[in-house]
């Protein structure tokens, strides 16, 4: 029997959460940008996968910093 492993759950995976349609349209129209002008990630990867993103969807990372406390960043979700 294989168990699942929650990706999202370990402490080196920042947290990842799939925008709402409304705020993709706010994100691209605060930073004047078309989604495919962002950084991407596949689908296909453990944590999209986790956080049930889909292409075409933009996911919103909070990564922690011992600097800054918290950074943001987004990816637009391609096939793979």
């Amino acid at each position: 029997m294989t168990e699942k492993w929650d990706v999202l759950g370990h402490e080196l995976v920042p947290d990842h959460k799939v925008l709402s349609k409304e705020e993709t349209k706010e994100l691209l129209k605060r930073f004047k940008i078309g989604a495919f002008q962002m950084p991407r990630i596949r689908s296909n990867d453990p944590a999209a996968m986790a956080c049930g993103a889909k292409p075409g969807d933009i996911v919103k990372i909070t990564r922690k910093s011992p600097t800054a406390g918290k950074v943001l960043a987004y990816r637009y979700v391609i096939e793979g």
